[in-house]
């Protein structure tokens, strides 16, 4: 057996799988693999590459799926027979662990292997769906299959639908979980939460993350290296009294004035302002049209100053960022030319409402 994991793939116990499954299938578990952030999540952005290792308990290797390549080779699967696949996902596109476990399902098919995949929570509930799905024109590592932003499904549930519309076809089995439903939040599990990744620090990060990491996509810091990262943001260019923001225009939240420091990343040791999103009704709160409607106002308020990330981001080296993020160019082109975003939002609508209900042909769970 082989197992794609990092530390947060624990049980209730916090004990890591590799060693339960050492204990239950003595000397059957031949290899390791990591995704993004590395196995022992300490990579703290994208494009910060990890290496091969041996595990230090089980001194079997360590296969990086986050450096020299992002594909599972044949060399790499060889040891086993059987890939287990452990991850805890946030809910939300952009995040490359479904990515990973994409290409491990192909991978799998070439070389004739069987993936299991353990469920787990979506900590953002596995009801609401929101955000542009993904134009095929601009897929790439944080996005290859047409699903909305926020995708309210499991990685159990997003390995079915891979498997079926992306015609892969490898042989799969998806371990669901037991007495979680699709209206829980991570909060509701009783689970203990292990950071999948650095800037995953607690459930309420990954709350505001669907809409929040669209900054990642400019000039305005998303609060990495700040003590809650994307509930932060802010950039030293922004002065608050110049953005009428009504406290009560988004349901769901308060944007509370903040000023933070970073101590990484974009704007490190740079004073920023900005504001820290503080949610107080996630049953009606939603990310992405919040996120893009505050960065329209800000894009409008700073236009001498807000400025789009260039490339490379994600390994891809000419198209924008800001369009690989949110899955085409009408999020950009909107927040440039002032377009009515809610009459963009119902314009996407249908294409929302029809994956919706695709992607009910995959639920393994009630709500």
């Amino acid at each position: 057996m082989g197992l794609l994991c990092n530390p947060a793939s624990v049980d209730r116990g916090l004990t890591h799988a590799k060693t339960l499954l050492d204990r239950r299938f003595p000397g059957a578990l031949q290899a390791l693999y990591s995704p993004q952030h590395g196995f022992f999540a300490e990579k703290q952005d994208n494009m910060i590459e990890s290496d091969h290792m041996t595990d230090p308990d089980l001194g079997i290797p360590v296969f990086s799926l986050y450096g020299e390549t992002r594909i599972p080779t044949r060399k790499m699967l060889d040891p086993i027979d059987i890939l287990i696949i452990d991850l805890q996902d946030v809910g939300t596109r952009v995040y490359t662990f479904i990515h990973t476990m994409s290409h491990c399902l192909e991978a799998a098919k070439r070389f004739g292997k069987k993936v299991i995949v353990c469920d787990r929570p979506n900590p953002v509930n596995g009801i609401a769906a929101e955000g542009p799905l993904l134009s095929l024109e601009y897929a790439s590592f944080v996005g290859r299959h047409p699903i909305p932003m926020r995708h309210g499904l499991t990685m159990g549930e997003l390995a079915l639908l891979f498997n079926r519309e992306m015609s892969i076809g490898c042989e799969l089995e998806v371990i669901p979980m037991k007495g979680w439903k699709r209206r829980m939040r991570f909060c509701d599990t009783g689970l203990p939460w292990v950071p999948p990744s650095p800037n995953m620090p607690i459930p309420e990060t990954a709350m505001v993350y669907p809409g929040q990491v669209m900054w990642e996509g400019t000039n305005v810091s998303e609060g990495r290296g700040a003590t809650r990262p994307f509930e932060f943001f802010g950039a030293p260019f922004i002065r608050l009294e110049k953005l009428k923001i009504p406290r009560d225009r988004f349901p769901g939240i308060l944007l509370r004035p903040a000023v933070f420091e970073p101590t990484s990343n974009k704007w490190s040791g740079e004073t920023c302002f900005g504001f820290q999103i503080h949610v107080t009704n996630f049953s009606i709160y939603r990310p992405y049209g919040v996120s893009l409607r505050l960065m329209a106002a800000i894009a409008k308020a700073f236009r001498d100053d807000f400025q789009w990330k260039s490339p490379p981001y994600e390994y891809e080296y000419e198209r924008m960022p800001i369009d690989l993020i949110t899955g085409g160019p009408e999020a950009r082109l909107a927040v440039e030319n002032g377009w009515d975003i809610d009459e963009l939002e119902r314009s996407r609508q249908k294409e929302l409402d029809d994956f919706t209900k695709r992607s009910r042909e995959f639920w393994l769970y009630d709500v």
